[in-house]
C-alpha cells in the first residue's frame, strides 16, 4: 500500500525541517516508536499510485518505505505481504 503523506506532520513529528534529516532523526529514535509514529501518519489517507520511475530519495525502516519524488511530494509505503507458513508434507 502506498500513500501520500503530508510532508509537514511528517517533518514535525521527527522533528526535521527536510527529507535529508529525515534519516538521521529516525536512526536516532527506537524502531518501534518509529512504525508508530508512521502507522499514526498513515490513517486516513488513501492508496495512492506511485510512479517508481519519479523518486529522488528514498528511506527503509523494516515494513516501511517513506520515498521523496521529484515534485517534493512524499510517499509512505507500507508492506503488506503476508508469508504464508504453510506446512506441506516432503514424501
Amino acid at each position: 500500500m502506498i500513500l501520500l503523506l503530508n510532508k509537514i506532520s511528517l517533518y514535525s513529528t521527527f522533528g526535521v525541517n527536510d527529507f535529508d534529516s529525515l534519516d538521521g532523526a529516525i536512526n536516532n529514535m527506537a524502531p518501534s516508536m518509529v512504525e508508530y509514529y508512521l502507522s499514526d501518519l498513515s490513517n486516513g489517507i488513501e492508496n495512492i499510485y506511485l510512479n517508481k520511475r519519479n523518486i529522488q530519495n528514498s528511506l527503509n525502516i523494516g515494513d516501511f518505505a517513506i520515498y521523496l519524488d521529484y515534485e517534493d511530494e512524499i510517499y509512505l509505503e507500507i508492506s503488506d505481504e503476508k508469508e504464508d507458513f504453510e506446512t506441506s508434507s516432503l514424501w
